[in-house]
């Protein structure tokens, strides 16, 4: 049930501001507003009186206010639960499958003053052992060289030719394919591949995937750009698979000679001596939240509009529709979950799940204008135990903790030593607020549940996707792209005629930087979920599009000077953090709500903004250049103003500050 809120909050005070307001534009010639005179005095008086008027309003309608809301739809969305990564480490390579199923619980850890946050697996992972296969390597143009018998006669194999170009790679066969899997490759390389930094080796590992090749997540590489003995440790992609390259078939992985923005390349191929490959653990999805499965709610009385309370709530959204089962007669009955039972009819088996209030509801019997009653639902038969398949509890924004977080396994898992989260859990927020409720009343009843303006395409997608960090509907009209892949300019809106943007709910790094690929790659359920219910509200003949924004990347490259006794390397981290906390696509802009869509970026609003940061006694220089973040490349000419189309969103790449 929605709390009761105030029809009109206005007081005494209130009041008599907007009468003085208003004397001031019909009645300019007044200009005596003190309290000593005559006519204030009466609007003291009449502002007294309409203010109990207002309390007794107030204090009448408040039920029905609330009954109207939950008559035209209106509900608390509930909270929202908080997914991230997982990765279990082995205690030590194992010869056969480790096998981690679908609920085991994983948490922070619990201090004096926070209780943990409990954390589920969603699926079942394997993690599979593995051993090297074979060894190669390729050049740019595709030529590959099998240098397996090679390595295990006993001599050094070339990583790469004898000249390291970029596109260049060492290619490692694995006898399995270990998707989602943790893999050490340990080398032993002599000191041989000269010309690089050690300290950022030109160097990028990818698997080979349904889909071609994959970044892989380095964890470590202590080989320093195999100019020494030691392990690199993989994250593979979930597509990893075995395919076949130069006529063998491996779970391929690669290392590829890049280049890197003032990074020194390769003069002479290092060299392999020795090389081992076996799995250490596995990442696997999870959700901040607890399954309760087969819970017994209670027995069917009979009667039309029953409700069984949860044992524990709020139920926070799940892969799929819930299902209750309704014990008769020796058989399991399912019934189907519906949002309303505005379509049921006496014979559907259908109910409702209430997730804020934490009940499961029967559709009620209404008896009509001709006296006749109608059931809006089937009816459970009396005595009929009610039991509910499965629901999730939790949820809520104290699931977005920071890598590193998760380090509590409270399930136990046979070879597996630890837990940890590598990267932050995101999307986890917290449920409806009353006030807000009453901000989408109005809305609510002026879309009708109909998708017409912009507004109220906004306002539908809204109550699908909660966990979305913004959305934005772009009118037809207006440039910009179709999607990844898409057409710009009219040519576009000719196609999907409307297109809403989303911006979803992601991590961010200690400087408070957004990954681009997470940015333009939206979770494939929140784009399904928003797809489907706008599909059923809009307008016939309406062409929609959902997809991310265009992202224009900048870099900013800014000198500023320090206060006396600062650090300077702690100024230039604050300053940092406060470049790309200020041109974030999340939280950005002045009002922390998010850089606005199509808002050029001016070098003097990022001086003001630096200005502020705690030891900077001034800031000297400011430049912005526009870069191209898929290339990773920037322009060579600075802008004094980055312009943004009316769908595009600034993102940052690779801000540079040097304090003086």
């Amino acid at each position: 049930m929605l709390p009761a809120p105030s029809l009109d909050d206005r007081r005494f005070q209130d009041l008599v501001d907007d009468a003085k307001r208003l004397v001031q534009k019909r009645c300019p010639d007044w200009t005596d507003h003190n309290v000593s005179d005559p006519g204030v005095t009466l609007i003291e008086a009449f502002a007294q009186m309409v203010d109990q008027l207002l309390y007794r309003l107030n204090r009448v309608p408040e039920r029905q206010y609330v009954a109207f809301l939950e008559l035209m739809g209106v509900r608390l969305f509930p909270p929202t639960a908080a997914r991230g990564r997982v990765t279990f480490r082995l205690s030590a390579p194992q010869p056969a499958p480790v096998r981690l199923r679908a609920g085991i619980e994983v948490a922070t850890q619990r201090t004096d003053v926070d209780e943990a946050v409990v954390f589920s697996t969603v699926r079942d992972l394997a993690v599979v052992p593995c051993r090297l296969h074979r060894i190669g390597t390729g050049t740019a143009d595709g030529q590959v060289v099998d240098r397996t018998a090679e390595l295990r006669a006993g001599r050094q194999v070339p990583c790469f030719p004898e000249h390291p170009a970029p596109g260049d790679a060492v290619l490692v066969g694995l006898d399995v394919a270990a998707p989602d899997c943790a893999v050490t490759l340990r080398f032993d390389c002599p000191v041989g591949g000269v010309g690089i930094d050690p300290e950022r080796p030109p160097l990028c590992w990818e698997a080979r995937t349904a889909d071609g090749w994959s970044a892989c997540d380095v964890e470590s590489d202590d080989t320093r750009g195999f100019n020494r003995p030691g392990d690199v440790v993989l994250h593979l992609p979930g597509g990893h698979e075995v395919a076949p390259l130069a006529g063998q078939r491996a779970g391929w992985l690669r290392c590829r000679v890049v280049e890197l923005d003032g990074a020194p390349v390769y003069t002479a191929s290092p060299r392999v001596a020795g090389l081992r490959a076996f799995t250490v653990g596995g990442t696997v999805d999870v959700v901040h939240a607890t399954t309760v499965r087969d819970e017994v709610l209670g027995r069917s009385d009979g009667a039309p509009g029953q409700r069984f309370d949860l044992a524990r709530g709020p139920v926070v959204p799940g892969d799929g529709p819930a299902t209750v089962a309704v014990h008769h007669a020796g058989s399991r009955i399912p019934w189907t979950e519906v949002s309303d039972f505005s379509r049921s009819g006496p014979g559907d088996r259908h109910f409702r799940l209430d997730p804020v209030a934490g009940q499961v509801e029967f559709g009620p019997a209404v008896r009509l204008a001709d006296g006749t009653l109608r059931h809006f639902g089937a009816v459970p038969p009396p005595g009929a135990p009610v039991q509910l398949s499965e629901y999730r509890v939790g949820g809520g924004s104290r699931g977005n903790v920071v890598p590193g977080a998760v380090r509590v396994l409270k399930t136990s898992v046979p070879y597996v030593s630890r837990v940890e989260n590598r990267s932050a859990a995101v999307g986890g927020t917290d449920g409806e607020t009353v006030d807000n409720a009453r901000v989408r009343g109005p809305l609510t009843l002026r879309a009708r549940g109909r998708a017409v303006t912009a507004a109220d395409y906004e306002e539908l997608a809204r109550q699908v996707a909660p966990d979305a960090a913004r959305l934005r509907c772009v009118a037809p009209g207006t440039r910009g792209e179709s999607g990844p892949g898409g057409r710009r300019g009219a040519e576009a809106v000719e196609a999907h005629g409307v297109r809403l943007l989303v911006v979803p709910r992601v991590a961010v790094d200690a400087t408070g930087r957004a990954e681009y690929r997470d940015l333009r790659h939206p979770p494939p359920d929140l784009l399904r979920r928003i797809c489907d219910h706008l599909d059923a509200h809009r307008v016939v003949g309406t062409r929609l599009a959902v997809s991310p924004p265009r992202y224009r990347g900048i870099t900013v490259v800014t000198r500023v000077t320090a206060a006396p006794g600062e650090v300077r390397d702690r100024v230039r981290q604050a300053a940092l953090r406060t470049l790309y906390d200020y041109l974030s696509p999340l939280d950005g802009g002045t009002d922390g709500t998010g850089w606005p869509f199509g808002r050029a970026v001016q070098a003097f609003d990022l001086s003001a903004v630096l200005a502020r940061v705690p030891g900077v006694s001034a800031v000297d220089d400011v430049l912005l250049f526009a870069a191209d973040i898929d290339s990773g490349r920037r322009d060579a000419a600075p802008l004094g103003r980055l312009e943004l189309d009316p769908d595009d969103l600034v993102l940052s790449f690779q801000h540079q500050v040097r304090v003086e």
